[in-house]
């Protein structure tokens, strides 16, 4: 999912896809949850539109302890650390998740993936 499909990503667009899921989360509670829990309150007949909630790709990113930019905050400020502990690291805390993905060749490669959808 997302705006771009490309075989190999950067960490320039992992961070604009982080702000795009972020804004995404933004647009769907500020504009979708909160009028129709608003509708509801004053009793205005409509039909309910559902949405995607995508917290769990930004607690994948970016969340304390486990998210993939603070894995790398921790690795930056820890000494002796390198590119292939820092991949080991994801691999250790991440796998498992919904989305993410490291299959084997991926982790031979020090690789993953995030699926994730902002639109």
């Amino acid at each position: 999912f997302g705006f771009e499909s490309f075989k190999v990503n950067s960490f320039e667009q992992l961070c604009i896809n982080y702000c795009n899921e972020a804004l995404q989360q933004q647009f769907n509670l500020f504009v979708l949850k909160n009028e129709q829990d608003e509708y509801e309150r004053e009793g205005i007949k409509w039909s309910f539109i559902s949405f995607p909630d995508n917290q769990d790709v930004l607690d994948l990113i970016w969340k304390k302890g486990f998210g993939i930019l603070n894995i790398l905050d921790d690795q930056c400020r820890a000494p002796g650390t390198t590119d292939k502990t820092f991949a080991n690291d994801i691999y250790q805390k991440l796998t498992g998740k919904p989305r993410f993905e490291a299959n084997f060749r991926q982790v031979g490669a020090r690789q993953f993936g995030v699926f994730h959808y902002a639109g």
